[in-house]
């Protein structure tokens, strides 16, 4: 009989780390204890040295496809004699907060089933998450990851969800945002001037204003965008002259990886990119199918497409309508918008009506923007989906940005990005929250915010 401490740091708080851990132990008749640390997870397991290697080998083999696990301590500790089970324990808490936090999911395949289903009771639930997907960055204002942390901390569980949420066989076990339609944050429709409409299905109400070429501004995961149909000429050209955006060009999203071949030349890498965890924007070659307003992307010879990512996307592209512009919710070269009161007072000369919902975000994050290049993936916003994530550096080498705004620091093989720009840059300041306050470590002291990079707003 043996005990062996083990110290994991890298992508494991909020990823389904901690039940995956509790039922590798559970299966294997392990004993002994897992925590969420300021620095990532803490493992104590006890049993026979075979089973314990198995133990050890399985966490990196079979963890959850969100995580990104390094052991990086393996000691024998002694035995404890009155030890029976394996639980899951408080979250220990220290000065030195180092663990990677998790980049906001796409909609998983279990998700929308229900998202979709009449028999689920989160059936056209618009804020629908679980353990493999949904917000998790953009909620989060401190580590350890857990639901007092986040911006869900304001909506307690119902006994259903709670039920789920203490339930190691359910794939909501220790879900921080988990909640329902009877516990959780509500969706609500608002004209320009932010009068609630009163309707008990606002995303009906909405993608019918969306079909009569009405603007409305979209609270999502990490932001607002500013959604009209792409396909009319006079409500694309009302979205660019209310937004002073004269020719770049717009992101549209469509239903499915089917619609989006009508738009764009789709090959086997921009569909894996478009599909992925990320749902990034791809840019595509444009077909010319007279469907599309010219008025979308003019002059280019590429399209901007996403899937919908979020549930409430997916139950808005339910409309009568074939793509939506989705473009970033705010005014031309200031921040995307995140805060509902703030969202109304700047964008109500834009936007005739607003969807918004009372989960709040944390940190505004915009789509992520990618091209394909010599038949290979390449970011050009890094930004929903990959941040705050750092970058693997391939080799030891100097770091230099193509820009003012970003600044980076190098932890061994990894570069860490933030948001402040440099202090001689003459850029207007950025507008946003308080600082997220997170110490890698002392050379990072100095800067006061390490949520990602900012990153110029583009549409």
């Amino acid at each position: 009989m043996e005990r062996r401490k083990i110290e994991i740091t890298g992508t494991v708080q909020g990823v389904g780390f901690r039940p995956f851990i509790f039922n590798l132990a559970s299966r294997l008749g392990v004993t002994g204890f897992v925590a969420n640390t300021s620095q990532g997870v803490t493992i104590e397991a006890q049993g026979d040295a075979g089973i314990l290697d198995q133990f050890v080998k399985s966490i990196p083999a079979q963890s959850p496809r969100l995580s990104r696990p390094e052991i990086t301590e393996i000691h024998s500790i002694p035995v404890d004699s009155q030890e029976t089970t394996f639980t899951i324990q408080t979250s220990q808490t220290d000065r030195l907060k180092r663990s990677a936090i998790t980049p906001d999911a796409a909609t998983c395949a279990d998700c929308l089933s229900e998202l979709l289903d009449s028999r689920d009771r989160r059936y056209r639930y618009p804020l629908i998450n679980c353990i493999n997907c949904g917000p998790r960055y953009t909620i989060l204002f401190d580590i350890p990851y857990d639901r007092p942390n986040t911006t869900m901390r304001v909506f307690d569980m119902c006994p259903s969800c709670k039920a789920e949420y203490e339930d190691p066989a359910n794939r909501r076990f220790h879900a921080q945002p988990n909640a329902c339609g009877v516990c959780g944050p509500e969706l609500w429709l608002a004209d320009s001037q932010g009068k609630r409409i009163d309707t008990d299905v606002p995303i009906q109400e909405a993608i019918e204003l969306l079909e009569q070429k009405y603007i409305i501004a979209i609270k999502g995961l990490g932001g607002l965008h500013l959604a009209v149909r792409a396909d009319s000429d006079s409500a694309v050209t009302a979205l660019r002259e209310r937004k002073y955006r004269k020719a770049k060009a717009f992101a549209i999203m469509v239903r499915d990886i089917d619609t989006a071949r009508q738009f764009a030349e789709i090959d086997n890498t921009a569909e894996t990119l478009l599909c992925d965890i990320e749902h990034p924007i791809v840019l595509c070659p444009k077909k010319n199918d007279g469907i599309l307003s010219d008025n979308v992307a003019p002059g280019s010879r590429f399209c901007g497409i996403m899937l919908p990512y979020t549930p409430l996307h997916t139950l808005l592209m339910q409309g009568h309508f074939p793509a939506l512009v989705m473009t970033s919710g705010n005014n031309t070269d200031e921040p995307i918008e995140c805060d509902n009161h703030s969202a109304l007072e700047r964008l109500g000369g834009i936007a005739d009506f607003f969807l918004l919902h009372n989960r709040d975000i944390y940190t505004a994050c915009d789509d992520s923007v990618a091209k394909i290049f010599r038949d290979n993936p390449m970011l050009l916003r890094r930004a929903r989906g990959y941040v705050p994530l750092p970058i693997r550096l391939a080799r030891q080498s100097q770091i230099r940005a193509a820009s003012p705004i970003p600044r980076a620091h190098r932890e061994g093989g990894s570069a860490f990005l933030s948001r402040i720009p440099h202090t001689d840059h003459k850029e207007q300041p950025v507008r946003s929250r308080p600082p997220f306050r997170l110490q890698y470590d002392q050379p990072l002291s100095n800067w006061p915010d390490c949520r990602g990079p900012r990153i110029p707003t583009l549409s």
